[in-house]
């Protein structure tokens, strides 16, 4: 990930130094949308993106023990399915990084003592406590002002607790209520804590384009009049997409199916082998995720915030499942597209013909189709005037933003220019 230069001449810049890590694959593409909508704004920054494993290589123990890093660890689990434990293995990531923090915020701290940002934005869980420890250790030492941190939630929820919010002085961007709540209970002072209306999507997502469905479709050897689903399970997909297509097989539903494969070219080519009647379309790894969904009429899927947000975005109802694999930071999203009625929220893809008939009836579709366009999420485009605002408030002591509310909100009159 390059470093971004505003393109404005006439305007000092303000520096950003962005956080992320490629652990699942959402991090970093949170954060180059982010990068996206700021180019599109033209914001007067430099973001300087930071991969913090990278900054932290010194302190990877596990990585010096076993040769192999944590996060490809993490993103093995998901390719192969091994998602069962991941409650046990989170809680013992986090007595982990705590035991190592010591050095981790030497390391950070050392960071900071060289990059003098005018506003330090995380978008990773779990090392946000050290990150702050590192950065005011930084100001410290260079008898500065402290630097304003700000951690952007990129889940829809703090789950399990401490997975992103901690009991310290920082602001938090929150994409649903419930995540609100939950800082205001850790203590957050309502100034600190702003509400989005929802996840960071890609801007392209958003763009309208001229697109004729029925000829795409052919194109990609599919019927151009038969409702069709999305199959996605992350960036590395996932095992249960190919006893999900010969599940929809046995059903013999009336309905045509786009899987999106990821990195795990394995699977693609284990799909493209089956012996399916209905017709399929297989993709590997892509940037064109929006153009495969506007080709879609449903989505199926594991509920990452990032892949369910990106279909709620593009008007596909949801079906997802819940059970004891289903990631202990992702059951949350469950209950979320449950009380929303954003899809079906199933005990098992077993039992995943039930779900596609719902998505083939017209009124249950109707219905669902009606929910997700009433949810109207603008979150990317809103997260450059928080941080402008909080730039600004940190190098003027008067500050005014949006309208009185327990979080702070958007204005409706705000134009995010696209």
């Amino acid at each position: 990930m390059t470093v971004y230069r505003s393109e404005s001449t006439n305007r000092a810049e303000s520096q950003l130094d962005l956080i992320y890590f490629d652990a699942g694959g959402g991090h970093r593409a949170s954060a180059t949308a982010l990068i996206s909508a700021a180019r599109q704004q033209h914001r007067a920054w430099q973001i300087n993106p930071i991969n913090l494993r990278e900054l932290l290589e010194p302190a990877d123990v596990i990585r010096r023990l076993t040769g192999v890093r944590i996060e490809d660890f993490y993103n093995s689990q998901l390719k192969y399915g091994l998602t069962i434990g991941t409650a046990t293995l989170l809680r013992i990531t986090q007595m982990l990084i705590r035991q190592l923090e010591p050095s981790i915020i030497k390391l950070l701290a050392r960071h900071w003592q060289r990059s003098r940002a005018d506003l330090v934005v995380s978008m990773i869980p779990n090392f946000n406590h050290a990150i702050l420890q590192g950065l005011r250790q930084a100001d410290a030492m260079q008898r500065r002002s402290e630097t304003p941190m700000v951690t952007i939630l990129t889940d829809l929820a703090d789950c399990p607790p401490h997975f992103w919010i901690e009991r310290q002085v920082q602001y938090l961007v929150c994409g649903t209520e419930a995540a609100a709540a939950q800082a205001f209970a850790m203590g957050h002072a309502p100034e600190r804590v702003f509400r989005t209306s929802g996840m960071i999507v890609r801007p392209e997502f958003y763009q309208t384009t001229e697109l004729s469905r029925e000829a795409e479709r052919t194109r990609l050897g599919l019927k151009p009049e038969l409702r069709t689903g999305i199959v996605m399970f992350g960036s590395y997909g996932s095992s249960q997409m190919a006893a999900i297509a010969r599940r929809i097989e046995t059903a013999k539903l009336d309905t045509q199916l786009i899987f999106v494969c990821g990195h795990n070219d394995k699977l693609r080519e284990r799909i493209e082998s089956m012996e399916l009647t209905y017709p399929f379309h297989c993709v590997g790894f892509t940037q064109e995720i929006s153009y495969y969904m506007k080709l879609a009429d449903y989505f199926i899927g594991k509920p990452g915030p990032g892949s369910i947000s990106e279909a709620l975005v593009m008007g596909l109802p949801l079906i997802v499942e819940r059970n004891a694999w289903t990631m202990v930071q992702e059951r949350f999203n469950t209950d979320w597209i449950a009380q929303n009625k954003f899809g079906v929220v199933l005990p098992s893809f077993r039992e995943i013909s039930g779900a596609i008939s719902t998505m083939l009836d017209r009124e249950q579709y109707s219905s669902l189709r009606a929910s997700v366009k009433a949810y109207d999420n603008r979150a990317v485009f809103e997260i450059p005037e928080i941080l402008e605002a909080l730039i600004t408030q940190h190098r003027a002591p008067i500050w005014s933003f949006g309208r009185t509310a327990t979080t702070r909100q958007f204005a409706p009159e705000i134009h995010y220019g696209i």
